[in-house]
């Protein structure tokens, strides 16, 4: 088992422990395991050899063994010993958004439920509202998780299912019976949660190729087999499909097998309309083939640009690509600075100068570091008194640096009444604000949405941060009028977040293009607790390209003194409205 694994299977074997009652200082003893091995530089091979696990903090002497029997065995006795103890529908109703280990067991335990269907069936019966500390709120909102459950069932995070494709394509490459093997359907298109996997293969060989798809490592069963399309399922339950095609074919069948549907229903329609035919293995004039190599030579074809591949959601690019209207799309290398980071004096885990060696060390030329405000106790927010201290460390590693800078900054918590967490005089002392809403997510929309235009009016708002408090997969958004609160940004001088992590990609791409023509600038943060974060930008990187962002339109692309401009022009701007 790598890293990765035997960390997941640490934070398995801590929920399990949960479940049973056990020590809270036990549990908590492998979650913070699972976050150091995660943390750690170096592969599980790597850290083993060099250090045998001594000395790596958060890791004891009772854990240390455990690990090394996942990396040596690919299983750990002791968590089949509790996986054991605890029936498979109760594990399964963690999946239901909003209920933890603890209310699992306690209705477990009082009423017997032991799957997600009789847990909706309970909640139907108002059976739950009798149970200590649960309620008709409680119950309702059970009910709404679980139909949200239903409705995202059998999605997989963009990166989780990238791992999974990545590895599959390089076995098929690393096999020499392919000529060209791409990953194709809405991983090709970025889509922030896919369904499966496609993988898109030219070969003279498609039996040998089937053959050795079926074989590869992680599958775990065969749905169907055939001379073009071959089914698997994979031991991380993601469903994938192989296309083989000849050589020729290839490029029709990698436009096709990108999809999305809708874009290519709009793409046969102007085929048709200039006398065309198009489907997977060709473009037809007549009975004979319109020679194309790649898909650039099928738009040109068409008469149309280019389209980039995370475009082809049939949003208007058609027609801007008719139009000629395709603008350079963001790229990673664009990005100059990062907002949005945590170190050790909230809940990050590394120390300021750690924060910013990683940063530079990736060519970015500054960063704002955003540890959490007080309110956010949870988070180990900051009082005033630690502000001081944060902001006097900030100081001490800046005079170390002539072309790097770090910004003050906060990640300051959007009130209730719509208010700000730190008042006007301690906002005064940072650079720049990330602003948040953590608290109080049941709103109406017109009540959320008055919340976050009230706080863009205070003078010291920067950037909204992850608007929507969405988490793929996990938990809706609070409803918020996303028009209403861009069009706000764009009168107010703000910036709205694209947050970057994996389960958040929060602006959802679909507001960007809203964002874009109101002349909104998006910031991509990687909204980063561990130095491993800053890698998560990449899939905000991958979003902004979805949503027709160019370098223009992100405010990461500006130069550490460009930035400053921007936050002083939109505190004017906000003053004068006052």
């Amino acid at each position: 088992m790598d890293k990765k694994a035997v960390s997941a299977l640490l934070d398995e074997i801590a929920v399990l422990l949960e479940i049973k009652g056990e020590s809270p200082f036990k549990t908590i003893a492998y979650v913070k395991a699972a976050r150091a091995l995660l943390d750690h530089p170096g592969g599980l091979d790597e850290i083993i050899r060099e250090t045998g696990l001594k000395g790596i903090k958060g890791i004891g002497d009772g854990i240390r063994p455990r690990i090394i029997e996942m990396h040596e065995t690919g299983h750990c006795s002791y968590y089949d010993e509790l996986r054991a103890s605890i029936p498979d529908g109760l594990i399964d109703m963690l999946r239901v958004p909003g209920l933890g280990p603890k209310r699992a067991k306690q209705i477990y335990d009082a009423l017997g439920v032991a799957s997600i269907g009789e847990l909706l069936y309970a909640c139907n019966e108002n059976r739950l509202v009798s149970l200590p500390g649960l309620g008709p709120k409680y119950q309702q909102k059970l009910i709404e998780s679980i139909a949200f459950l239903t409705r995202h069932a059998g999605r997989f995070l963009y990166p989780d299912a990238l791992a999974e494709a990545v590895r599959l394509r390089t076995l098929v490459i690393e096999s020499g019976l392919a000529s060209r093997v791409e990953i194709a359907g809405s991983l090709r298109r970025k889509k922030e949660t896919v369904k499966d996997i496609d993988i898109l293969v030219a070969t003279d060989e498609p039996d040998r190729v089937s053959d050795l798809f079926v074989s590869l490592p992680g599958v775990e069963s065969v749905t169907g087999k055939g001379p073009t399309k071959t089914s698997v399922t994979l031991a991380s339950g993601i469903a994938a499909d192989l296309r083989t095609v000849t050589p020729e074919q290839y490029p029709y069948a990698l436009h096709h097998f990108t999809g999305s549907a809708e874009h290519n229903t709009k793409m046969r329609g102007r085929a048709k309309r200039l006398g065309l035919k198009m489907n997977e293995y060709g473009l037809y004039r007549g009975e004979e083939i319109v020679p194309c190599e790649s898909e650039e030579d099928i738009f040109r074809a068409l008469g149309l640009a280019y389209i980039q591949p995370e475009l082809r959601e049939d949003m208007g690019e058609v027609e801007a690509a008719e139009s000629g209207d395709t603008p350079r799309l963001i790229e990673q290398s664009d990005l100059v600075g990062l907002f949005h980071m945590h170190s050790r004096y909230s809940d990050g885990k590394d120390e300021i100068a750690e924060v910013a060696e990683a940063a530079r060390s990736r060519g970015y030329r500054y960063i704002g570091i955003t540890d959490h405000s007080k309110t956010a106790a949870y988070a180990g927010g900051l009082k005033a008194e630690d502000l001081q201290r944060q902001q006097a460390e900030i100081d001490a590693v800046n005079q170390k640096y002539d072309e790097f800078r770090i910004f003050k900054g906060a990640e300051v918590d959007i009130l209730p009444d719509g208010t700000l967490d730190y008042p006007e005089e301690i906002l005064a002392t940072m650079d720049f604000t990330v602003c948040s809403i953590h608290s109080k997510f049941r709103m109406t929309e017109e009540e959320a949405t008055a919340r976050v235009v009230k706080a863009m009016d205070n003078p010291y708002f920067t950037i909204f941060g992850h608007p929507t408090g969405r988490l793929l997969l996990a938990r809706e958004g609070y409803p918020l009028n996303m028009k209403r609160v861009i069009d706000a940004a764009a009168e107010r001088g703000v910036a709205i977040e694209l947050n970057a992590h994996p389960q958040r990609l929060d602006i959802d791409w679909r507001e960007m293009h809203y964002a874009r023509e109101r002349g909104v600038k998006i910031a991509i943060s990687p909204d980063a607790h561990a130095l491993t974060g800053f890698d998560d930008v990449v899939y905000g990187v991958g979003i902004a390209r979805k949503g027709r962002l160019g370098p223009a339109d992100v405010l990461n692309t500006l130069t550490a003194g460009q930035f400053m401009e921007f936050v002083s022009a939109g505190r004017m701007k906000r003053t004068r409205r006052q």
